[in-house]
C-alpha cells in the first residue's frame, strides 16, 4: 500500500512541476517514484521508505539539478535595438554641441547631443553613448 502512495505522490509532484518550471518538484517527484519502486520490490517499512526518499532527494538536488539548470536554464537576456547601443563608442562626424551634432554609431549616422550641455566635441573625437532619447544619442567623452 505504501508503494502506491509514493507512486501517486511522485506523479502529482511531477505534474505540478509543469506549473513552476523550477526543477524542484520534479526532483521530489522522481525521488518519490524511486521510493515507490524500492517499497514495492523490497516491501520496506515507512521509516526505511523515508530514508530512501531523503537520500534520493539529496542526490537529485545536489547532483542532477545543477546539471539540468546549467543545461536548460534561461540565459541572461541579450540587449537589442537601442538598449544594445548604451555604452558603445561612437565617432563624432559633425561638432556635437547642445543643439546640433552627428556621430557614427555602429555603422549608422545618429544625431547626438552631449550629456553635459556646456561641452562641445569636435569631429574625430571618440565618445561613448550614455543613453538614447528618441533618435538622438546622448554622448559623453569620458574622463
Amino acid at each position: 500500500m505504501a508503494a502506491i502512495i509514493w507512486l501517486v505522490a511522485g506523479i502529482l509532484l511531477a505534474a505540478a512541476e509543469m506549473l513552476t518550471g523550477d526543477l524542484t518538484l520534479i526532483m521530489l517527484g522522481t525521488a518519490a517514484l524511486g521510493t515507490a519502486g524500492v517499497s514495492a520490490i523490497a516491501g520496506t517499512s515507512l521509516v526505511v521508505d523515508a530514508v530512501v526518499f531523503g537520500v534520493l532527494t539529496l542526490v537529485l538536488f545536489l547532483g542532477v539539478r545543477p546539471i539540468l539548470r546549467r543545461r536548460f536554464g534561461t540565459p541572461p537576456p541579450t540587449p537589442t535595438n537601442v538598449d544594445a547601443l548604451q555604452g558603445k563608442s561612437a565617432l563624432v562626424l559633425e561638432e556635437v554641441a547642445a543643439h546640433a551634432g552627428q556621430v557614427k554609431l555602429g555603422g549608422e549616422v545618429w544625431t547626438a547631443r552631449p550629456m553635459d550641455e556646456s561641452e562641445v566635441y569636435e569631429p574625430g573625437t571618440k565618445v561613448y553613448v550614455m543613453r538614447i532619447e528618441g533618435a538622438t544619442a546622448i554622448v559623453w567623452k569620458g574622463p
